[in-house]
């Protein structure tokens, strides 16, 4: 396997994802995207993501969940439609816990990972990434005590996959992964890295965040809604383009934290509402 070093992603390369409607351009060209996000116990999950999808320019939201959670989100964006459909990405297993997921839950999960679309799995989707029928479609956006659980279940091999020796090198643990797993891996922190595997050529980004204050409930959330849309957005082909669109969200998002921060701290739904000026800035640069 060749590899290539981290590239650090910056705005030029985020320009090249990151494009606004044209004149001919309606809801649907500009994309659908589908969450099947929240639950009773977490379901602030869904409307974080789904807000921060709507500010990222997607064209339409699709919204499958208990319907409690499905209320609480028509009322913070009431343009979302409810129910399976047609979609072009889909953003599952945000607010899950693979626990207590309801089996109803699994099937609308299974559904979208059989659809062929691509999907960003997050929290609770991410024990199902053992078993996809189209890896190369998928984005998984673990942090590293996630990552560690997921890998040592996985390989069998818990020492290779401690916290300790993800934080030790994370460039190369999301690369072992991304190898193991045959998925883009999203591996998120302080500095994300996102690496993909393809045609034995591996193709790594490396991003850093401009500000620490994203350390805080709901911001992971915000930023699958942002990759969702990204992806409904720009319509990848390979897993190459899967790993530049991941990387773009990671780099909208981070600037709209900034941006939301002005140095101070900052609430997940305040990340979501600055990613407009984020895109500007992107496009604008």
């Amino acid at each position: 396997m060749t590899s290539r070093d981290a590239h650090e992603f910056g705005v030029s390369d985020a320009r090249g994802i990151i494009s606004a409607p044209t004149k001919n351009d309606d809801k649907y060209s500009r994309g659908v995207v589908g969450f099947i996000t929240g639950s009773v116990e977490y379901p602030g999950a869904a409307v974080l993501g789904i807000s921060a999808a709507y500010r990222t320019g997607v064209g339409m939201v699709r919204y499958v969940g208990p319907d409690s959670v499905g209320q609480l989100v028509l009322a913070r964006r009431p343009e979302t439609v409810l129910g399976m459909g047609s979609t072009r990405a889909w953003v599952i297993g945000s607010g899950v816990t693979a626990l207590t997921r309801t089996d109803e839950t699994f099937s609308k999960m299974r559904t979208a990972l059989e659809s062929g679309q691509c999907v960003v799995m997050d929290a609770g989707a991410l024990d199902l990434v053992s078993d996809l029928p189209f890896p190369d479609r998928v984005i998984i956006t673990p942090h590293a005590g996630e990552l560690s659980r997921l890998m040592s279940d996985i390989t069998g091999k818990p020492a290779e996959w401690t916290d300790a020796v993800i934080a030790s090198d994370p460039a190369d643990a999301a690369a072992r992964a991304a190898a193991e797993l045959g998925v883009v891996v999203c591996l998120k922190g302080h500095v994300t890295n996102v690496v993909a595997l393809e045609a034995q050529v591996r193709s790594s980004f490396a991003l850093t965040s401009p500000t620490t204050w994203l350390a805080t409930a709901g911001t992971g959330d915000v930023l699958a809604g942002i990759m969702g849309a990204v992806l409904a957005t720009y319509d990848p082909e390979s897993a190459g383009d899967l790993a530049r669109c991941a990387a773009a969200a990671v780099y909208i998002h981070g600037r709209a934290a900034n941006i939301a921060s002005g140095g101070g701290p900052i609430a997940a739904l305040e990340v979501s509402e600055a990613v407009p000026a984020a895109i500007v800035e992107v496009l604008s640069a």
